[in-house]
């Protein structure tokens, strides 16, 4: 449920996109198979750990159709120090054979062909959408889940129920929001000790707690 007032929720997102206006995401990359790749690979592992292991995998896996022809075993040892690399290694080069197969290697864009892809889910393919076209579409990953919650902006209990409260709380810039709250819980909200003397929304904190999706 959503719980602040209007006049609450239109101050809150001024004040995000007035410091976060323009912001992308901090995976590097060059083209939409990169992007994607990378979105994959920074489920439960930070960005800075993602860029340090995407130079070589593109440099050897540079395109969709090398990715499908790749040697799994292969691919786990380049991204061995990401987070569940055994299975994000599996479903990257089943996502890019499926795209191969089913879409003659060109990525689709549309949410509902993105998220039966190999390691693709709703959140993957929103960020996907964000960063690559501008959608309005809102992901909740770690940090937007905490952040919305500390605010008091829902009380959702699931990353799908606060999908849902934040889409019908802010309607509009949702894909400028998205960054702006990874950013904020990132370097400012943090789960432990949080930088509150950098906080420009503190009369809307409610809790410091570490908030987390059940």
């Amino acid at each position: 449920m959503v719980l602040r007032t209007p006049e609450e929720l239109e101050e809150i997102k001024k004040r995000f996109l007035n410091r976060y206006k323009g912001s992308k995401t901090e995976l590097n990359y060059k083209n939409e198979y990169e992007l994607l790749v990378a979105i994959i690979l920074s489920a439960q592992c930070t960005d800075k750990r993602v860029n340090m292991v995407t130079p070589k995998l593109f440099e050897k896996y540079p395109n969709i159709q090398a990715l499908a022809c790749a040697n799994i075993e292969d691919v786990k040892e380049i991204i061995k120090s990401c987070n569940f690399f055994n299975n994000k290694a599996k479903n990257l080069v089943s996502m890019a054979k499926e795209v191969k197969e089913k879409y003659n290697s060109i990525i689709p864009k549309e949410h509902e062909k993105l998220i039966k892809l190999p390691g693709v889910g709703n959140k993957t393919a929103n960020v996907f959408l964000i960063e690559l076209n501008g959608e309005n579409r809102m992901a909740v990953d770690t940090h937007v889940f905490r952040v919305s919650h500390r605010l008091g902006i829902t009380d959702a209990k699931t990353v799908e129920e606060t999908e849902k409260d934040l889409i019908k709380a802010f309607k509009t810039d949702l894909n400028e929001l998205h960054q702006a709250f990874v950013l904020f819980g990132r370097y400012i909200c943090t789960a432990k000790n949080p930088k509150c003397d950098k906080c420009f929304v503190k009369e809307f904190c409610i809790s410091k707690e570490n908030f987390k999706p059940r």
